[in-house]
């Protein structure tokens, strides 16, 4: 049998921290999660915990860019099933707006991430999705569908009308109830962007 590699091991070991991590600041959240307690878990030691992440913020930023990567992805699929383009970008929005419902995103994502590790839009996972979000409107203003506007200054804007409308939700005592309010509100912000011109919202891209 191939002996493990250290990188593997680290990777290893990384993954399982962030596993045990992910769990404790879920049931518990942040503030109350036990390093002790979540590394003994997983079979290792404090001392792994600060050897790959620092401490317990850093730990924190993993799990985040974790869950907010999937969640990302997750809404880059309901947008292609939706046929990409304007649509697909609307149905990208509204999804990552309506997983603010889910308990494990609104405790670590939404509530301990940004109190933790400060504003959300610095945060690696959401550097990405500005991206995907200014080639998508790119493509859109190519073809005429939206007005002439700065790509990276609506790109940001959008993505922080989606950004805040699920921390609202998150943090709202009736999310259930607030959650179709942000979504349409966000579409209906969104849309002021469209070209009047063109029928962008038939358009697939």
């Amino acid at each position: 049998m191939v002996a493990k590699t250290r990188i593997q091991k680290m990777k290893e070991t990384q993954a399982k921290l962030i596993a045990a991590g992910r769990k404790a600041f879920a049931e518990k959240g942040y503030a109350l999660a036990s390093m002790d307690e979540l590394t003994a878990e997983v079979g290792l030691t404090r001392g792994a915990l600060y050897h790959n992440f620092g401490d317990k913020r850093g730990l924190l930023a993993a799990v985040v860019d974790q869950i907010d990567t999937a969640m990302a992805s997750r809404a880059k699929e309901l947008g292609q099933k939706a046929g990409g383009g304007w649509e697909g970008l609307m149905a990208e929005g509204a999804a990552y707006i309506r997983m603010a419902l889910e308990p494990e995103v609104q405790r670590i994502v939404l509530l301990d991430g940004p109190a933790v590790l400060g504003d959300p839009s610095q945060w690696p996972s959401q550097n990405r999705c500005l991206q995907a979000t200014i080639n998508t409107l790119t493509n859109l203003a190519n073809d005429g569908y939206i007005k002439p506007v700065d790509i990276e200054a609506l790109s940001r804007l959008l993505n922080g009308i989606a950004l805040n409308a699920a921390l609202w939700v998150a943090a709202s005592d009736d999310a259930e109830t607030t959650l179709p309010k942000a979504i349409s509100a966000f579409e209906c912000l969104a849309s002021g962007a469209l070209n009047p011109t063109t029928e962008a919202l038939s358009i697939k891209n």
